[in-house]
C-alpha cells in the first residue's frame, strides 16, 4: 500500500487548499446571513463550519481569507461590526441559490436577492434568516479568532445559538430531531463537487457507548484473522459484551437453522468448504443486521 506524502509549506497554495479540502469530506454548510452596521445584508455559505458544543450551544464556521489574493469575506466584515448571524442549514431544494450567493458580489449587495432567496425576520438576532433553508439557528457571536494572516488563514467565528427553528415536515414523528430520510441533507466537498444524503445512502451503526464491546483483540483468532470478513465486520461482532456472546449450546442448537442446516448438507465431508461457507454466511448475516445469528454462524465455522 503506496501513500504520497506532503508537509504542508511544500505545495502551491491552492494546491494543497484541494487536497486538504478533497479529503476531510462531505462538510456540512453553514449558510450564513449577517448584516452590517450600516444595515447591508449579506448571505454566503461556509464548509469550514461544524456543531462544537449542545450547551452552550455553540456553532463555529470560518470565512477563510482568500487562497488566491488573501483578501477577507464580508461575512467577516459585518460580524465584526455586528456581533450576530444566522447560521441556515439548507437541503438539496436550495443547493444550486446557495451555491450562487457564493457569488464575489461587490459589499452592499444582497446575495437574498441575487440568489432568489427570501428574508424572513428573525426573532433574536438582526440579520434575517432564509425561509426557504428548513433549518435556521440565530446567533450571537461571541469570539472571532484569526488562525494565520496569509492566503487561506482561517477565522473562526464562535457562536451562541439563542433561537432555533426547524421546518416541522422534517421532523421525526416521535422523539426529538430531525427524521433523515426527510431533511434531504447536502454536503460539501471539493471544487464543484457536493453530496447528497437520500435514502439509499443512509446506514446506521449501533453507538458503542451503549455497551462495553469486548474488542476486535477478543475475537476468536479464526474470526479474527479470516480473509473474508471486512474491517467493517470486524467491527460490528467486536461492539458485543462478552456476556451476550452466544453460548455453545446455543451455537450448536442453531445447526438446525433451515438455512445452516441445507449448507451442511451440501458441504458434507468437505470441512474447508463448510467452514468458507458459513463464514460467508457469517458475512451476509451481519451485513443484514442479524448480529447473534452471524456470531452462532462463525462460531460454527471454528469447527
Amino acid at each position: 500500500m503506496s501513500f504520497r506524502t506532503i508537509t504542508p509549506g511544500t505545495l502551491p497554495g491552492p494546491e494543497w487548499h484541494q487536497f486538504l479540502l478533497s479529503a476531510v469530506a462531505p462538510r456540512p454548510v453553514a449558510f450564513v446571513s449577517t448584516i452590517s452596521a450600516a444595515g447591508e445584508v449579506n448571505l454566503s455559505p461556509y464548509s469550514f463550519f461544524n456543531v462544537f458544543s449542545s450547551n452552550p450551544a455553540t456553532l463555529i464556521f470560518s470565512p477563510a481569507n482568500r487562497v488566491r489574493d488573501n483578501t477577507q469575506k464580508h461575512t467577516l466584515f459585518n460580524v465584526r461590526e455586528v456581533p450576530e448571524c444566522v447560521v441556515n442549514i439548507c437541503d438539496y431544494a436550495v443547493v444550486e441559490q446557495m451555491s450562487l450567493a457564493s457569488t464575489e458580489y461587490a459589499r452592499g449587495v444582497n446575495e437574498f436577492v441575487k440568489a432568489g432567496l427570501t428574508e424572513l425576520p428573525s426573532d433574536k438576532v438582526r440579520p434575517p434568516r432564509v425561509a426557504e433553508c428548513p433549518v435556521s439557528l440565530e446567533c450571537v457571536v461571541e469570539q472571532i479568532i484569526a488562525i494565520g494572516d496569509s492566503n487561506g488563514g482561517g477565522n473562526l467565528v464562535i457562536c451562541r445559538v439563542v433561537q432555533a427553528h426547524f421546518r416541522e415536515s422534517i421532523l421525526l414523528d416521535s422523539g426529538p430531531g430531525i427524521d433523515p430520510h426527510k431533511f434531504d441533507a447536502v454536503a460539501r466537498l471539493a471544487g464543484d463537487w457536493y453530496s447528497r444524503v437520500t435514502p439509499e445512502s443512509l446506514f446506521t451503526v449501533p453507538k458503542p457507548n451503549r455497551n462495553l464491546g469486548i474488542g476486535i483483540d477478543q475475537l476468536p483468532e479464526h474470526i479474527r484473522t479470516s480473509n473474508t470478513l471486512t474491517g467493517n465486520n470486524l467491527g460490528r461482532l467486536a461492539n458485543i459484551e462478552q456476556q451476550a456472546i452466544p453460548t455453545p449450546e446455543q451455537v450448536q442448537a442453531f445447526k438446525h437453522d433451515p438455512l445452516v442446516s441445507t449448507l451442511l448438507q451440501q458441504h458434507f465431508g468437505n470441512l474447508t468448504e463448510q467452514r468458507r461457507q458459513l463464514t460467508l454466511l457469517g458475512k451476509q448475516l451481519l451485513e443484514e443486521g442479524k448480529l447473534l445469528e452471524a456470531w452462532k454462524v462463525l462460531l460454527l465455522a471454528a469447527g
